[in-house]
């Protein structure tokens, strides 16, 4: 490309606001693939939808091609003479619109066809597949990235370079880490001096494997990206809590959160603000789809995309959605027509965003290993600190505490000789600390650590249902008149000096069991326990019992009570105060000249077997929302209506009523 035609292509290297990540997978036996397929229409149609990039395919899990290729892979339905991709890609471009460029990587079923040597083998040496289906049922084969086909594949990638190149970026699907016991991947692992008897070594060397070919593969991506280009190559299906250790592959990041595809309404929350953290430039991308992928029947409920789209926007990242062409090469008009009313919001939305940062008071610590389904000690927190209307980043266990004045550490984050010094410097410093006991190992160093945050462990108390004593405690919020149960493990602590008991402890009358029980469900409490459930020492709260597990798989609104309670005690004064329903989202960006809060309000129900959907938003009305600001403001609007709304500032509050009737609105004060 010219130095001219680069400046006048600079739109390409900037990072996209709306994407569409368009699906493609087309078996052999369909035919007449491409015959509808009309350039401007196609690049009319996204253009009118307020999209700017749109991720285009060159091979399908078919493991077939859809472009200008001598390649035997060519798709034999392909309209002949016609070059999909390069058609989709000269009509986007044409349009201002990107185009990255979509492969395959570990489904190819030409490949396993042809080469069944490359396919990948359980330790029982059958075939592996995707879902894990029968010899005669339908289902993707699952090819070895230890074989040959690492060089197939990278030989498909560079003629899709030398054809299409400069790129706008390259998406590769389906790359997690698999291992395998074919005879590439056992001459491997014996070369690394690993053991392939071993699951553990197995699963060393599937890590080794995929880092190796993304290596290959990111050097062949960035040889030929775009000048100056924001994106670069994303190898999709890899846990977004890996990268940390897997940034050097990539310019930027792609969360693949689709709520009804197995995601589910707590993914986003939790990896969101994961990603956001890692300081690349990110986008998420839900479905149009009323499930997931292959669901192209159907439509996404308006309502739900919205959310969706605004949930993301709010986390700071780029939108998407995903769609897919049909084979005939028309796009779905009514699916276009629904992602333009939704991406016409986010666009109004972006241009008040802009510039802004997130701010957050409290960093939650978790540990990435878990990878991005943590469990419900982490769920559970990012749901209550969520629905406290506290703003909070998830941060791994190596990241600064610098500017957070509350870290709050769940039963599954193990304290580490390193991360109890990173604690302990913290509260020195002055911050405070919310950890569950859960979260520091039993031992010398996990004691000494207690120690310092003023309590002792005698073990743990030997019964699976314990209750919350609220009668006594010194906490206002949390008095009441009746033992709230809590199930799992509790730490025996005991107070050292300087510290209380904020929370009691009641044991029931005894373990339940086959021949020894009362009532349905568990033992009644019984007396007061020697041990504490939580405890305080000066701006520590330690809990004994499992709370934030609890809130996942309970949801009982007298953990949330408790919790606020505790939280309340070490950051009296946190960035938002909020009144209205306890579904409702705020999310805090500054900029130089304002803070913008954004409000949602939706509610995702269980209306079906295994789904949960959102068919409305749910209107707010009049509800209080407080903001902490150093100053009082020059004035206070609901964007992006423009609505002025009175306002009265005190104790470093500006305090407004609004009113939000279509799910989604920000509230902007500006200095």
């Amino acid at each position: 490309m010219t130095k001219a035609n680069q400046e006048n292509h600079k739109w390409r290297a900037q990072f996209p606001l709306r994407t569409v990540h368009l699906d493609f997978h087309v078996g052999p036996a369909v035919p007449d693939v491409g015959k509808d397929f009309d350039g401007d229409a196609f690049a009319r149609t996204f253009h009118d939808a307020h999209v700017d990039s749109v991720t285009v395919f060159a091979k399908c899990h078919h493991g077939l091609l859809y472009y200008a290729t001598q390649r035997p892979e060519r798709h034999p339905g392909l309209v002949p003479g016609l070059d999909l991709l390069g058609g989709q890609i000269e009509a986007l471009h044409g349009a201002g619109i990107r185009a990255p460029i979509y492969l395959s990587v570990q489904c190819d079923e030409y490949a396993a066809n042809e080469h069944p040597e490359w396919l990948a083998l359980g330790p029982d040496l059958r075939q592996v597949r995707r879902p894990a289906v029968g010899a005669y049922e339908a289902g993707w084969q699952i090819l070895d990235m230890s074989s040959p086909y690492a060089d197939y594949l990278g030989d498909q990638l560079a003629e899709v370079l030398g054809l299409y190149g400069p790129v706008d970026g390259i998406f590769l699907d389906m790359c997690w880490d698999q291992p395998s016991s074919s005879r590439w991947a056992m001459a491997g692992m014996r070369a690394e001096g690993l053991d392939p008897a071993s699951t553990d070594d197995r699963d060393r060397y599937a890590r080794l494997v995929a880092h190796r070919y993304m290596r290959r593969y990111a050097s062949q991506v960035d040889a030929a990206l775009v000048a100056g280009s924001a994106t670069g190559v994303w190898f999709n299906s890899r846990p977004k809590a890996s990268l940390t250790l897997e940034r050097e592959f990539v310019r930027h990041i792609e969360v693949e959160a689709l709520p009804t595809g197995g995601w589910g309404y707590n993914y986003l929350p939790y990896v969101g603000r994961l990603v956001r953290s890692l300081g690349l430039p990110a986008l998420s991308h839900t479905g149009r789809f009323h499930r997931s992928w292959g669901d192209t029947a159907s439509l996404k409920c308006r309502s739900a995309l919205s959310y969706e789209c605004a949930q993301i926007l709010a986390h700071g990242l780029s939108n998407g959605v995903g769609d897919f062409l049909p084979p005939s090469g028309k796009l779905d008009a009514a699916a276009y027509t629904r992602i333009e009313s939704v991406f016409g919001h986010i666009a109004a939305c972006e241009a008040i965003t802009e510039g802004t940062r997130h701010v957050s008071d409290i960093a939650l610590i978790v540990d990435t290993a878990l990878g991005d389904h943590p469990g419900d000690a982490v769920i559970g927190a990012v749901r209550v600190l969520q629905q406290l209307r506290h703003q909070f980043d998830v941060l791994a266990r190596d990241a600064s505490l610098a500017g957070y004045p509350l870290v709050v550490v769940p039963e599954t984050t193990s304290v580490d000789p390193g991360l109890a010094r990173r604690l302990l410097s913290h509260v020195d410093a002055g911050g405070a600390l919310l950890i569950e006991a859960g979260s520091v190992p039993h031992g010398p160093d996990g004691d000494a650590f207690l120690a310092s945050l003023g309590a002792e462990r005698h073990g743990v108390l030997g019964y699976t249902t314990l209750f919350l004593d609220l009668s006594g405690s010194p906490l206002e919020k949390v008095s009441h008149e009746i033992d709230i149960r809590v199930h799992g493990a509790a730490h025996k602590l005991r107070c050292l000096e300087g510290t209380d008991v904020v929370v009691g402890l009641i044991e029931p009358y005894f373990e339940r069991n086959y021949d020894h029980f009362s009532g349905h469900a568990y033992t009644p409490p019984g007396q007061p326990s020697a041990w504490g459930a939580v405890l305080r020492h000066g701006s520590v709260i330690l809990v004994g019992v499992p709370l934030l597990a609890a809130v996942a798989a309970e949801g009982n609104e007298e953990y949330r009570t408790v919790l606020r309670a505790l939280i309340d005690e070490v950051l009296p004064h946190p960035l938002v105060r909020a009144g209205g329903p306890v579904h409702l989202e705020t999310t805090v960006l500054r900029a130089a000249s304002h803070t913008a809060v954004h409000l949602l309000s939706f509610v995702p129900s269980r209306l079906a077997h295994d789904l949960d959907l959102v068919n409305d938003p749910f209107p707010i009305v009049d509800v209080e929302v407080a903001v902490r600001v150093e100053r009082p403001p020059s004035r206070v609007r609901l964007e992006p209506s423009g609505t002025a709304l009175p306002f009265h500032y005190a104790d470093g509050y500006t305090t407004s009523r609004v009113t939000v009737l279509d799910g989604h609105a920000i509230l902007v004060v500006d200095d």
